[in-house]
C-alpha cells in the first residue's frame, strides 16, 4: 500500500478527515489551533504555504460583468455547506478598497460600493467562485477577517454560514463571548496599564496615578511594589485621607487626577506566599474606562443573563468596598467623583445576584450578601436620608452632591457659554476667569448655583437633560423615591427572610430619624449607635412613609403621570418623563395608578423605537442655541420599563416595547457592520446621534470590539421578554409597523404610531438625513 505521503503532504489536517466543526462560535475557538484544507482534486502541497487562487476576487469595473447568483458553483440540497478559501490579508485590501467608499473601514448601507464580490469556494482551491452580496454579509466577511487576522491566519477556509449568521443569534453571541470580555478591567498590577489611561483627562498629564484610601497599607504596599517593578509605568502611588470626599481636597486633586483603588482577593502568589489580585469588573466603554455605579446594575443584568455570575457579584464587593472606604458607591472610580455618587441600585443588584448563586454553599452565599444589606443600609442612612439630600420638610430625598468649582471630567468647551458672561463682566479670557473661580479669587452666587444644580444632574446620571436643567438639586424625583422605596423593601425582605429578622450593623455611623421631620433633623444629639439591630417592621414602615409621600407630593391624579416636586419652590414639575415607569419596576405604584400610566400615559412615550426619555412638549424645540441634550436616547428606561410592565401584568406591553427597541439595534447591527452605540433616536431608528460629547461605540474598525455596557445588556435582557415568533421576526428586520400592524391600537384605542407621528423606517433614508454627503461622500458629490 502506497505511503500516506504520496495523498497528502505531512503536518495536513483535512476537514473531511475530522468531526463536524462548530460554526458560530466565538473567533478563539473557530480561528485557533492548527489551520484545515479541504480535500480535493486540485490539492498541491504548495497550498500549505499559502493562498494562489486561479480565480483573483473580481474589483472595480469588473464587477458588472460576473454571472448573476447561483448561476455558477450550484450548491444542491444535499451538498455540504458551502466553505470559501480565502487570503486574509489580500481580502481585507480589495474589500476596503471597493466597498468602504467612506473610508472609516467599515461596510455599512451608506458605502457607495457595489456590495457584490466574489470568493472561490475551498472545494476547488479557489477555483471556482461564488458571490457574497449585501452589506450585513460584506461587513460580516470583514469582521471575520479582522479577526482571523487577530488570530494570525494568513489564510482561512472560512464557513458561509458565518456570513449568513441569524443577526439576533450573531449579536447575542457576540456580547456573550466577546463584548463583555473586551470591557473587563482589573485594578491590580497586570491590568493597571489598560485602565489607568483616562480619555477624559484634560491636564496634559499621562502617566498613570492611583489613589489607595486610607486604612489599607497592604494595598498602599502592593501599589508601590508594582510602581518598583514597572519603572516604565512611571505609576504615582497617593494614600487618600480618612475623610476622602472633603469637597476643598477633592477639588485640589483637580490637577492631578487619578484612579482610585478599588476590592481586591488575596490569592497565591505562585512562590508559596500571598499576593493581592484586583477583582475584574465591567466598565461601560470607549471613554468610560472606570467602574461607573448604575450602568454596573444594568451590567450586572446582563451578565446574568448570559450566566457570568461571578463577575456580576465582584462587581458588588467593589461597591461595598466604596461604600467602606469612601463613604457611598461612587459616580465613577476616579479621584474628581469623590464627593458624588449614582442612582442607588445596590440592593436588588445583589438579590438578584444572590437568587442565582451555587446552592451547594448558603452560608457562604448569605454572609455575601449580608455584608451587601449592610452595606446598603450604611448607605441608605449617611447619604440618602441625610442631608443635604434629605428635605426634612416633604420627607423626599434629592440629588444633592458636595462639591467646589467646575467638573473637571467635562470637554473644555462645554460650560464656555455659561461662564463667558462672567468672563467679560470681569475683563477676563473664559479659562483665566474659570481658573480664578476655581481657585476662590472670585465669588459668584450666581454661577455656584449653577454648579450646585449642574453636579446633581450628573449625579442623577441623567447628565444632561432639559428636564433638570437650573433645578436639579431641589428636586425629589421620581426615579429616586422609587430607588430608594426598592431599597426600603429590599432591606426589609432580606431582613426578615433571611436574618432571622434582625440584622446587627458593624460599623459606626449615624442614624437617619424616623419619621423625618425639620425638628428631627435639627437635632444635634440625635441618635447614634455602634451595632444597633435592624429589624424588618422598620424598613417596611419607611417604605410605606415613602409610598405616601409619593402619592402625595409626585402622582398626579388628572395627568394619570408621576412628576419631579420642587422642594424650594414647593410644586410639582409639569415635565413629562418616562421615568415615571419607575415606579412600577419599584412596585410602589398601586393597581390603579398602575393601569392609569399604561392606558392613559404610555402613548406620550412609546415611538417606533421604544420609549423615548421624555415628551417633545415638556422638552421644547432643538435649534442652534438649544442643543440635543444626550439624555434624550436613554437604554436604561427601557429595561426598568420593560420589567415594571411585566410586574404588573402588562406583559404584551413590556413584549412590545422589547421588540421595538431590539428592532432598532438589529437593523443598525444589520447595516452599519455590527455597531452597538451608546445612544439611539428611537424615533428616527438612528445611531447617528451627535449630542454633546458624541456616540460612543461607533469608532471601531473592520470589527465592533466592546459594543457598550449597558446597550450590550439591553440586548440579551430584552431578548428573554420575546417569543420564539419575535425573535425570528427580529432577524428578519421585520418593523414593528409590519409585525403589530400600522394601526394597532394601543390601551387607549388609539394607535400609537399615529399619534406619535413616526416617520417610515428606512434605514438608508434616515442614515443619509445625518451625514454630510459631500465630506462624507466626496466621489458621489463630484
Amino acid at each position: 500500500m502506497p505511503p500516506a505521503s504520496l495523498y497528502q503532504p505531512s503536518g495536513v489536517t483535512f476537514l473531511e478527515d475530522q468531526a463536524p466543526r462548530p460554526v458560530n462560535v466565538d473567533a478563539a475557538t473557530y480561528y485557533g489551533g492548527r489551520e484545515h484544507y479541504h480535500r480535493s482534486r486540485t490539492y498541491s502541497q504548495s497550498q500549505t504555504h499559502g493562498y494562489h487562487p486561479k480565480k483573483l476576487p473580481a474589483f472595480q469595473e469588473d464587477w458588472h460583468l460576473r454571472p448573476r447568483r447561483m448561476s455558477h458553483d450550484e450548491k444542491s440540497v444535499t451538498a455540504p455547506p458551502r466553505r470559501f478559501l480565502i487570503d486574509v490579508e489580500e481580502t481585507i485590501r480589495v474589500i476596503l478598497e471597493q466597498e468602504d467608499t467612506d473610508g472609516d473601514f467599515q461596510i455599512s448601507v451608506t458605502d457607495a460600493g457595489p456590495k457584490m464580490m466574489t470568493l472561490g469556494t475551498a472545494t476547488s482551491n479557489g477555483y471556482k467562485t461564488f458571490d457574497i452580496r449585501g452589506t450585513y454579509m460584506l461587513s460580516n466577511l470583514l469582521q471575520e477577517l479582522a479577526l482571523a487576522r487577530d488570530h494570525n491566519r494568513k489564510r482561512i477556509i472560512l464557513d458561509e454560514a458565518r456570513l449568513t449568521e441569524n443577526p439576533v443569534d450573531r449579536l447575542s453571541r457576540m456580547i456573550k463571548n466577546s463584548f463583555w470580555h473586551s470591557l473587563t478591567r482589573r485594578i491590580d498590577g497586570d491590568g493597571l496599564e489598560i485602565i489607568t489611561a483616562d480619555p477624559k483627562n484634560r491636564t496634559g498629564r499621562v502617566n498613570p496615578r492611583i489613589y489607595v484610601p486610607h486604612g489599607e497599607p497592604a494595598m498602599a504596599e502592593y501599589y508601590r511594589k508594582v510602581a518598583k517593578e514597572k519603572p516604565h509605568m512611571n505609576l504615582d502611588v497617593q494614600v487618600l485621607p480618612e475623610k476622602p470626599d472633603d469637597p476643598v481636597f477633592v477639588k485640589s486633586l483637580n490637577s492631578k487626577p487619578g484612579l482610585l483603588a478599588l476590592a481586591m482577593e488575596e490569592v497565591d502568589d505562585g512562590a508559596g506566599g500571598k499576593t493581592l489580585k484586583g477583582i475584574p469588573f465591567i466598565v461601560p466603554g470607549a471613554r468610560f474606562n472606570e467602574l461607573y455605579n448604575w450602568d454596573s446594575y444594568f451590567i450586572a443584568l446582563g451578565l446574568l443573563v448570559d450566566g457570568k455570575v461571578n463577575m456580576a457579584k465582584g462587581m458588588v464587593e467593589h461597591f461595598i468596598f466604596e461604600i467602606k472606604h469612601y463613604g457611598k458607591i461612587l459616580n465613577g472610580s476616579r479621584s474628581y467623583y469623590l464627593c458624588r455618587t449614582q442612582p442607588p441600585f445596590l440592593t436588588d443588584m445583589a438579590l438578584q445576584i444572590y437568587n442565582q448563586l451555587d446552592r451547594s454553599d448558603e452560608d457562604s452565599n448569605r454572609d455575601w450578601l449580608k455584608r451587601a444589606i449592610q452595606a446598603a443600609i450604611k448607605e441608605y442612612h449617611t447619604i440618602w436620608v441625610a442631608e443635604p439630600r434629605m428635605d426634612p420638610k416633604t420627607g423626599l430625598s434629592r440629588y444633592r452632591p458636595d462639591g467646589l468649582g467646575i467638573p473637571p471630567e467635562t470637554e473644555a468647551t462645554h460650560f464656555t457659554h455659561i461662564l463667558e458672561p462672567y468672563a467679560e463682566k470681569h475683563g477676563l479670557s473664559v479659562l483665566e476667569f474659570s481658573e480664578k473661580y476655581n481657585d476662590g479669587t472670585l465669588k459668584e452666587p450666581e454661577l455656584d448655583e449653577y454648579f450646585l444644580h449642574d453636579r446633581a444632574v450628573r449625579e442623577s446620571g441623567h447628565d444632561t437633560t432639559y428636564r433638570f436643567e437650573k433645578r436639579c438639586a431641589n428636586l425629589g424625583t421620581i426615579d429616586l423615591q422609587c430607588l430608594l422605596y426598592k431599597y426600603e423593601v429590599d432591606i426589609g425582605t432580606a431582613i426578615r427572610e433571611l436574618f432571622d429578622d434582625e440584622l446587627e450593623m458593624e460599623e459606626d455611623f449615624d442614624l437617619a430619624p424616623f419619621p423625618p421631620s425639620v425638628e428631627s433633623y435639627a437635632n444635634p444629639h440625635r441618635e447614634r449607635s455602634k451595632s444597633r439591630a435592624q429589624r424588618s417592621d422598620e424598613w417596611f414602615e419607611r417604605a410605606e412613609f415613602r409610598k405616601k409621600m409619593i402619592d402625595k407630593y409626585l402622582w398626579n391624579e388628572s395627568k394619570s403621570l408621576y412628576f419631579d416636586y420642587d422642594t424650594v419652590a414647593e410644586k410639582q414639575i409639569l415635565y413629562e418623563s418616562v421615568t415615571a415607569y419607575w415606579a412600577l419596576w419599584a412596585g410602589c405604584a398601586s393597581e390603579e395608578q398602575a393601569w392609569k400610566l399604561v392606558s392613559r400615559s404610555l402613548q406620550k412615550f412609546e415611538v417606533l423605537g421604544g420609549l423615548v426619555s421624555g415628551t417633545e412638549e415638556s422638552r421644547g424645540k432643538i435649534s442652534l442655541d438649544r442643543p440635543n441634550r444626550q439624555w434624550d436616547y436613554p437604554p436604561p428606561h427601557q429595561i426598568m420599563a420593560w420589567v415594571g410592565l411585566e410586574r404588573y401584568g402588562y406583559l404584551e406591553e413590556a413584549q412590545r416595547l422589547a421588540y421595538r427597541f431590539l428592532y432598532m439595534m438589529t437593523t443598525a447591527f444589520v447595516d452599519f457592520n455590527g455597531v452597538v452605540p451608546e445612544k439611539f433616536d428611537a424615533v428616527k431608528l438612528s445611531h447617528l446621534v451627535d449630542a454633546e460629547y458624541g456616540n460612543q461605540g461607533i469608532d471601531f474598525k473592520m470589527v465592533p470590539r466592546e459594543g457598550f455596557g449597558w446597550m450590550n445588556s439591553a440586548y440579551q435582557v430584552g431578548l428573554s421578554f420575546l417569543t420564539t415568533h419575535m425573535r425570528r421576526a427580529v432577524a428578519a428586520c421585520t418593523s414593528p409597523e409590519v409585525f403589530f400592524g400600522a394601526g394597532v391600537s394601543g390601551p387607549s384605542g388609539e394607535s400609537a404610531l399615529m399619534t406619535n407621528n413616526l416617520p417610515p423606517s428606512d434605514p438608508l433614508g434616515l442614515a443619509m438625513e445625518s451625514l454630510d454627503l459631500n465630506s462624507s461622500l466626496p466621489e458621489i458629490s463630484q
